[in-house]
């Protein structure tokens, strides 16, 4: 508790985009965010009032930190699960659990009991063999999906295999490095769709709007909120699906839901148990942004709502150049306000590399005409400092 505000202190594991904006929300709480980042020059170590040096994987550095907090939360989900429960056994408050999220951990793990309770998903199998994965392809269809079971993230740890003779070198290969393996089936997919929720202690439950996200190399580039054409008993089904993973694995903080949305309906891809990408536009179009209902959630507090502010919002992910331009990013804010008043921009105090998530800018309007192509106009004019398709500032 801290002796001055007499409000509990939230720690958070991890230094980066997550960890900033929820400090960001933090702040109107009364609180300041203590971080354990890798390095004072993390996104979230260059505003956070309390930043402690350590790295995730070192025990001794967890638990130390946790010693100046109330409870312990994350903004990624690489803490070894040991740590975690070593952890929790020595009296630490830690939201999500570790049983929880080792469900956002293990792919494999998280398919299981996703199929247990019966949630809709992609075919899978765990593969131990290159053969497992010829045998799954053969019997699901060419080409088949494969994915690290653990680590992967934005894209990495996936593979498309298209044939047998793809899959034995490959699959030989990866397991030759000490990587665990499962299969899914690629299905036909219309667009890939998320459902963002939140759940207390308590066991109370909060939802977003379900949106749309636009991915390009495994990167989310743009969501559309509410999801464009989705209709209100497919959406209140998504949500209603999302709420009932978050209670069967009792997570507490925010859960992020992707989906494939198929002619048949959606289906579960992948979870995330922490604020998530496809939930920044939050940030400016809802009644509460994703970064504090995760601080209610894991304080404890009941949930704030969820109510979009405008019929329609999107977020553009401001995505590193191939080249660093010369015009320094005050100069591209300079113009791109110029242009664009109404874009609240969001930057990640991170040093520019190609591909790198930077920032990210949201927009509101009364509908989704010409709304996508602002976000991606100024979305690249902030990574580039040029304007798509010979668009000019007049």
């Amino acid at each position: 508790m801290d002796a001055h505000t007499g409000l509990p202190i939230v720690g958070m594991v991890g230094g980066g985009q997550l960890a900033r904006m929820t400090h960001q929300a933090s702040i109107a709480l009364g609180q300041s965010l203590h971080v354990l980042a890798a390095g004072e020059l993390d996104s979230a170590g260059l505003v956070a009032g309390k930043v402690v040096t350590g790295h995730h994987t070192d025990l001794d550095a967890l638990r130390s930190f946790a010693a100046g907090v109330d409870v312990l939360t994350f903004d990624h989900e690489h803490v070894p699960s040991d740590h975690l429960h070593a952890l929790a056994a020595s009296g630490v408050v830690v939201w999500p659990g570790p049983d929880a999220l080792l469900h956002a951990q293990d792919k494999l793990v998280m398919r299981r009991r996703l199929s247990d309770i019966g949630c809709p998903a992609p075919a899978y199998a765990p593969i131990e063999t290159p053969e497992d994965l010829t045998a799954f392809g053969d019997t699901h269809g060419w080409p088949v999906v494969l994915k690290a079971a653990r680590g992967g993230y934005d894209g990495k740890g996936v593979w498309i295999v298209d044939t047998p003779d793809e899959a034995t070198s490959l699959v030989t290969e990866l397991l030759d490095a000490g990587t665990p393996l499962l299969a899914e089936q690629k299905v036909t997919m219309l667009r890939e769709l998320s459902a963002l929720v939140a759940r207390s202690p308590f066991g109370q439950g909060a939802a977003w709007p379900i949106v749309e996200t636009v991915q390009r190399d495994g990167i989310n580039t743009e969501v559309l909120a509410p999801a464009p054409k989705l209709s209100e008993d497919a959406a209140h089904d998504a949500q209603e699906l999302a709420l009932r993973i978050a209670d069967a694995l009792d997570v507490v903080g925010v859960l992020a839901v992707e989906l494939f949305e198929t002619p048949d309906g959606v289906l579960v891809n992948e979870l995330a148990m922490r604020p998530h990408n496809s939930g920044h536009w939050t940030m400016d179009g809802a009644r509460t942004s994703q970064f504090e209902q995760h601080l209610r959630a894991v304080l404890d507090y009941p949930l704030g709502a969820t109510d979009p502010l405008a019929p329609a919002c999107v977020m553009a992910n401001v995505l590193g150049a191939p080249e660093k331009p010369k015009m320094g990013p005050d100069e591209r804010l300079h113009h791109l306000f110029a242009r664009f008043p109404d874009a609240h921009v969001h930057l990640y105090g991170k040093e520019e590399r190609p591909g790198r998530k930077l920032g990210h800018v949201n927009f509101l309007a009364d509908g989704f005409a010409d709304l996508a192509e602002r976000g991606r106009l100024a979305a690249h004019w902030l990574a580039h400092a040029e304007w798509l398709d010979g668009y000019e500032i007049h």
